[in-house]
C-alpha cells in the first residue's frame, strides 16, 4: 500500500488510496477493505466554471485527504469541491454541499456534530444531521482572509492550516490575514488569445508582510475575540495550537528576522498573553513542530541552544524539567508520544542516515528501534502502538513496512521493487568523505559507464547549497537524470556545503547574513577533492542546480571562472531583493541593514565575471522565484556583453514537469555534451 497512512484515531487501522480506491488497513489482522472509490464520489460534486483566476495558492497549503471522526465511524471526504460523509462500516456516504463555490479547508469538529469549512474568504461551520450551515466571519473580502493563508506563510513557515476547532468543540480560532499591504506581482497568461493578467501577493525581501491576528469565535457564531498578541506587521505567527482544556491556545511568535521565537499562550476568553519561554540565536532559529502537550500539563520542546536540536521536557509554568537526549546529532521529528515514552527521528547514527528512536518522558536511556542502516521514513499511530516505516538505502529500493512501537516487523505493505536494477544498468552511487580546512564533508559520485581507469573525463558538479538542505543521504536515489548523464559518458559529483541540513545549527550559521561566498569556498574544495581522484579533467567542469542551486550555478561561474568551465542555471533567485520576506530574511536580515550583504551576494553583481558557457531556464509564471529574476540577470549580462544561452517554459510553477520535463532535461544534457566534451 503506497502513500503516508491516515490513521485512525483508535491506532489500530489506517487508510490508503490505492488508484482511487480509498482502502482501510487493520493493523492486527492484515485486513484490507476497500471503503469506496474517490471517483464515484467525485462524480456527484457540483460542477464549477472553468473560467476561474488563477489563485496562486501555496503548493505546501494542506490538501484534502480523508479526515477521520474522533470516534473512528465517519469519514469527511472534500473532493471536487464539495463535502462528503462517509460512514466506516456501512460504506454508504452522504453529500454534505452542493454549491457552486468550493468548500476548502474542511474539517469535524472533535464531537463529530459539525464540520467546519471555508468558502471564499470566510469560514462556516454546519450541522452534520440537519445540513442547516451559519457564517462564523462576514468580514473577509479581497485583502481581509479569514481562515485563509496567504502565499509565503505556507511556503516558508510550513504552515498549511488557519484555522483549528477547540477539543470540546465550542470554538474556533483562526487566522484573519490582512494581505492589502504585500506587493502584487502582475504574473499574465500569454497562452490565451487574450492575455490574462494573474497577479499574486509577493512580500519581497524589506517590504511589508500580512498584518495577521489571531481571533477565537464560538462555533455557534458570535462576535470574533481578538488574542492580544499586539502588532503583527513586523512579527510572524508561526504556530498556533489548542490546548486540552480549551481554555487556551499556544502561540509560536517569531521576530520578522527570526532571531527570537516566543512560546506564549492565549486566553481564549479573555485574549490575555503570556510568555511560557524564549528562544534567542545570533543568527536564526530554525521553526520545529515537536511542542506537545500532555495529560498533566506539561509540554515536550526542542531548542538547539547547544548548537543542535534536541529535546527537553517543560512544567505547565514553562520551567525546565529536563534535557531528554543530547550529543552532536539533531533530532529531526518527533513521530509519537504515549504514557512512558517519546518516539523520534533522529540522526544518532550518521547525518546521512535517519532512524526511529524511544526515550523515557522520565528519562533515560534512547533505544534505537529501527536497524537496517540508511534513512527510514515512519508514519506513527496516534496510540504509538503502530507504524509504518518507509526503508532505502544508496542500494536498497524504498520498503514499506508495518511495526508494533516496540519495533517488531509485522508486515511487509510493499515490497521494494528490484525491477530498475536488472532492467538497467544503474551506476553504484559512491559515498565519499573529505576534509578541507578543518572541516569534514560528504559527497557522493557516480563514475560513467564503461569506467576505464586512467581515462580523464568531464564533470557535472550537482549543486543545491542553500540553508537548511541535504542533498547527500543514504537513500535510493534509483533512475534519474543522473544516471543518464553517467550514461553519456559524464562523472556526476555533489556534495553538501557548510549551511546544509542534518549536522546542527552550528554548521549552518556560516551562511548568515551573506549568500554564496561559504557556499562556493566549500563546493571549490569539492571539486579539488574530485580532481584529486585522477579521472576528472579539470578543464571540463561543469555545474548544475535549480532554484538556491541555480542562483549558486551561477555565483560559481561568475566568481570561479577557473574552475567551472559551463554550468546551467535553473529558475536562479538573481538578486536576493526579489525574493520573499521570511526566508530572505532569515538568513540575510533586511535589506536596509546589510546593503553590502544583498548586494555581494546577488548573482546580477558579478555578471561581468562570466567566462564559461551559461544557460538560464526559467517558468514564465514561477510564482516561487518569480522569473523577474532571469529577467534582471539577462539585463546584466546583455550590458556586460556577455554571450549566454535561454530557455523558457509555459508552466505556473517553480518546477518543470510534464511532457515539457523531457524537453527540459534533454536541453540541459544536450547543452554539457556541446560545452564539456571534445
Amino acid at each position: 500500500m503506497d502513500g503516508v497512512p491516515n490513521w485512525a484515531p483508535s491506532g489500530d487501522r489506517f487508510l490508503a488510496v490505492d488508484q482511487k480506491a480509498l482502502m482501510l488497513y487493520d493493523c492486527a489482522t492484515g485486513q484490507r477493505t476497500e471503503l469506496a472509490n474517490l471517483n464515484d464520489i467525485e462524480g456527484k460534486a457540483t460542477e464549477r466554471p472553468s473560467n476561474k483566476p488563477f489563485g496562486w495558492q501555496n503548493r505546501r497549503v494542506a490538501g484534502s485527504r480523508p479526515e477521520w471522526s474522533n470516534d473512528g465511524q465517519r469519514l469527511l471526504v472534500s473532493t471536487g469541491g464539495d463535502l462528503f460523509v462517509l460512514a466506516v462500516v456501512s460504506k454508504e456516504w452522504t453529500q454534505l454541499t452542493a454549491t457552486v463555490d468550493t468548500e476548502e479547508d474542511a474539517h469535524l469538529s472533535p464531537d463529530g456534530r459539525m464540520v467546519g469549512f471555508r468558502r471564499g474568504n470566510d469560514l462556516y461551520v454546519m450541522d452534520v444531521s440537519t445540513r442547516r450551515e451559519h457564517r462564523l466571519t462576514t468580514s473577509g473580502s479581497e485583502t481581509v482572509w479569514n481562515g485563509k493563508l496567504d502565499w509565503v506563510y505556507p511556503e516558508e513557515l510550513d504552515l498549511g492550516r488557519a484555522w483549528w476547532w477547540s477539543p470540546d468543540s465550542k470554538s474556533i480560532a483562526y487566522l484573519q490575514f490582512d494581505v492589502g499591504t504585500e506587493m502584487i506581482h502582475p504574473h499574465v497568461d500569454s497562452q490565451p488569445i487574450q492575455a490574462v493578467l494573474e497577479p499574486q501577493r509577493f512580500p519581497k525581501a524589506g517590504t511589508p508582510n500580512a498584518s495577521v491576528k489571531l481571533g477565537v469565535v464560538a462555533a455557534r457564531g458570535g462576535k470574533s475575540r481578538w488574542m492580544g498578541l499586539g502588532p503583527t506587521i513586523d512579527t510572524l505567527l508561526a504556530r498556533v495550537a489548542w490546548l486540552p482544556s480549551s481554555q487556551q491556545l499556544a502561540v509560536q511568535r517569531f521576530s520578522r528576522v527570526q532571531d527570537r521565537l516566543e512560546l506564549l499562550t492565549a486566553d481564549g476568553a479573555n485574549g490575555r498573553v503570556k510568555t511560557l519561554l524564549e528562544e534567542k540565536d545570533p543568527a536564526w532559529v530554525n521553526l520545529h513542530d515537536v511542542l506537545r502537550f500532555l495529560p498533566d500539563g506539561r509540554f515536550l520542546w526542542a531548542s538547539e541552544r547547544s548548537g543542535f536540536r534536541h529535546l527537553y521536557l517543560y512544567s505547565a509554568q514553562g520551567q525546565m524539567e529536563r534535557q531528554l537526549t543530547s550529543g552532536d546529532w539533531e533530532v529531526n521529528v518527533v513521530d509519537g508520544v504515549d504514557a512512558q515514552n517519546i518516539y523520534f527521528t533522529a540522526t544518532k547514527e550518521s547525518p546521512l542516515e535517519r532512524h526511529l528512536y524511544r526515550v523515557p518522558l522520565a528519562g533515560g536511556e534512547i533505544v534505537r528501534l529501527t536497524k537496517t542502516s540508511g534513512t527510514n521514513s515512519v508514519s506513527m499511530s496516534p496510540t504509538a502502538a503502530y507504524y509504518t516505516n518507509s526503508h532505502s538505502s544508496l542500494a536498497s529500493p524504498p520498503q514499506r513496512t508495518l511495526h508494533r512501537g516496540s519495533g517488531e516487523q509485522l508486515a511487509v505493505l510493499t515490497p521494494a521493487s528490484t525491477s530498475v536494477m536488472t532492467e538497467y544498468a544503474l551506476q553504484p552511487v559512491e559515498p565519499v568523505q573529505f576534509e578541507a580546512d578543518g572541516n569534514k564533508f560528504y559527497g557522493q559520485i557516480i563514475k560513467p559507464v564503461g569506467f576505464v581507469a586512467g581515462k580523464k573525463y568531464p564533470a557535472i558538479v550537482m549543486v543545491y547549497g542553500g540553508p537548511h538542505a541535504q542533498t547527500v543521504r543514504d537513500n535510493w536515489a534509483g533512475l534519474n537524470w543522473e544516471q543518464a548523464l553517467a550514461a553519456r559518458g559524464f562523472v556526476v559529483w555533489r556534495m553538501d556545503n557548510r549551511g546544509a541540513g542534518g549536522r546542527g545549527h552550528a554548521w549552518e550559521a556560516p551562511l548568515h547574513r551573506q549568500f554564496g561566498k561559504t557556499e562556493l569556498a566549500d563546493q571549490l574544495a569539492g571539486v579539488k577533492y574530485l580532481v584529486s581522484q585522477g579521472y576528472v579533467d579539470e578543464k571540463r567542469v561543469g555545474i548544475y542546480g535549480w532554484s538556491y542551486g541555480g542562483y549558486m550555478t551561477l555565483f560559481s561561474l561568475f566568481n570561479a571562472p577557473e574552475t567551472f568551465a559551463a554550468g546551467v542555471s535553473g529558475a536562479p533567485v538573481t538578486d536576493w531583493r526579489h525574493y520573499d520576506t521570511i526566508y530572505t530574511e532569515r538568513y540575510m536580515g533586511l535589506p536596509s541593514r546589510n546593503e553590502d550583504g544583498y548586494k555581494q551576494s546577488s548573482a546580477v553583481t558579478h555578471a561581468a565575471k562570466l567566462q564559461g558557457k551559461l544557460m538560464i531556464v526559467h517558468n514564465f509564471q514561477d510564482d516561487n522565484v518569480l522569473f523577474q529574476n532571469a529577467q534582471h540577470m539577462i539585463d546584466a549580462l546583455q550590458k556586460a556583453n556577455k554571450q549566454f544561452e535561454l530557455m523558457f517554459y509555459q508552466q505556473k510553477s517553480h518546477g518543470v514537469a510534464g511532457a515539457a520535463r523531457r524537453h527540459l532535461l534533454e536541453t540541459t544534457t544536450g547543452f554539457f555534451e556541446r560545452s564539456l566534451k571534445p
